[in-house]
């Protein structure tokens, strides 16, 4: 495991595994070649695996573009919440019904080219990946369901996660968490970006998808211009804990993903501040947009409790097929975690505490938690 962790730290693409050359150089020069010098490594591993990514991206239009312009994507079903709010448990739990399909960790990082290159080399570079998220204990595999905002990173470069790899130019990333202060013409370009990934998984499996992207939940209103049929499902979870999480999670994928100088933590704080409630700030603003008998909403205090029985009320909410169809492996993975123990934490500082209580007060109030 601890060789494994290294070399990711060390030479690990990170979420710009999968760029092509050409995109790869455009962002050089969009962030002026800022590089930190501890990070040329990674930026060297990036700039080989671009030029196969170039090859295999082309032939991947050759094999299958004229498909993909047919194909009709199913309504999705999206996994909305902040991170760490249990949206990857959430997820894992959908997406063991097999009537359904998701983009897995592979698809995600390789949008390009996975229709070519999955079958290839993904169980190769399984054998790189440590077996558990660097941010928890949740299994981590090429085939995990995956966050489809990480093939947006790669495809538009129009997400706040590029922020993650480009620290220093947060502030024009951010803008594309709610895609509510960015040209037509760039939402256009997200659009098609998202459109055509899509369309790929749907030629790949042809089965409704379940999508999981925490931003997503900043974009309702989006993705239902989109997708007017589509259904959400939103999970929620104590503000305090959120934070905590939160901020462990970004200090570790940092050490995976960026370019520059990580951020010091006083910085960090006063983002994960800022954009939870830019977040949260849309999701309340759009959330009456989505059509009755579309939404449900979740607690992830009761999902832990009660995985089976919460992920029945989902079905019956939303009027999705019969929850009995997969019951007994729904039982089976539930039984196979049973034994996972979440990350503590020590309470946070007072000041801390009161400033989280006052910048996100809708929160606690909206799903009852106590700010004290």
């Amino acid at each position: 495991m601890a060789w494994r962790e290294t070399l990711l730290k060390s030479l690990g693409p990170g979420l710009l595994g999968g760029i092509t050359f050409g995109r790869w150089v455009r962002l050089l020069r969009e962030n002026r070649f800022a590089v930190a010098p501890s990070c040329w490594p990674r930026a060297v591993t990036i700039s080989i695996q671009s030029v196969p990514n170039s090859l295999l991206h082309w032939v991947d239009e050759m094999r299958f573009g004229a498909h993909l312009r047919d194909v009709v994507v199913p309504s999705p079903v999206f996994v909305l919440g902040h991170w760490r709010h249990g949206t990857t448990h959430l997820h894992n739990l959908m997406t063991i019904d097999q009537r359904f399909a998701f983009p897995n960790n592979y698809q995600c990082l390789y949008p390009n080219s996975f229709l070519t290159a999955e079958k290839l080399h993904s169980k190769a570079m399984d054998f790189f990946l440590p077996r558990q998220r660097p941010m928890d204990n949740v299994e981590w595999r090429m085939d995990s369901p995956q966050e489809d905002e990480f093939a947006l990173c790669v495809d538009s470069f129009k997400s706040p996660c590029i922020g993650w790899v480009f620290p220093r130019r947060r502030e024009h990333t951010d803008r594309y968490l709610t895609m509510q202060d960015v040209s037509a013409d760039e939402v256009a370009e997200w659009k098609d970006a998202f459109l055509l990934f899509l369309k790929k998984l749907t030629l790949l499996c042809g089965r409704p998808l379940v999508l999981k992207s925490p931003p997503h939940t900043a974009r309702i209103k989006l993705l239902l211009q989109m997708f007017p049929d589509a259904k959400f499902v939103h999970i929620h979870r104590n503000p305090y804990d959120v934070f905590h999480s939160t901020r462990k999670m970004l200090k570790a994928v940092a050490e995976l993903h960026r370019l520059q100088r990580a951020p010091a933590e006083e910085e960090l704080d006063d983002w994960i501040l800022r954009m939870y409630r830019k977040m949260y700030d849309a999701y309340f603003e759009e959330r009456s947009l989505i059509p009755s008998g579309q939404f449900h909403e979740v607690r992830f205090e009761q999902l832990e409790r009660n995985p089976i029985g919460q992920i029945a009320g989902i079905y019956e909410s939303l009027q999705l097929p019969d929850v009995t169809h997969f019951q007994a492996e729904l039982k089976s993975y539930v039984s196979s975690i049973a034994d996972y123990r979440k990350n503590s934490f020590p309470d946070l500082p007072a000041e801390l505490r009161q400033r989280i209580a006052k910048e996100w007060r809708r929160s606690f109030e909206e799903w009852g938690y106590s700010c004290r």
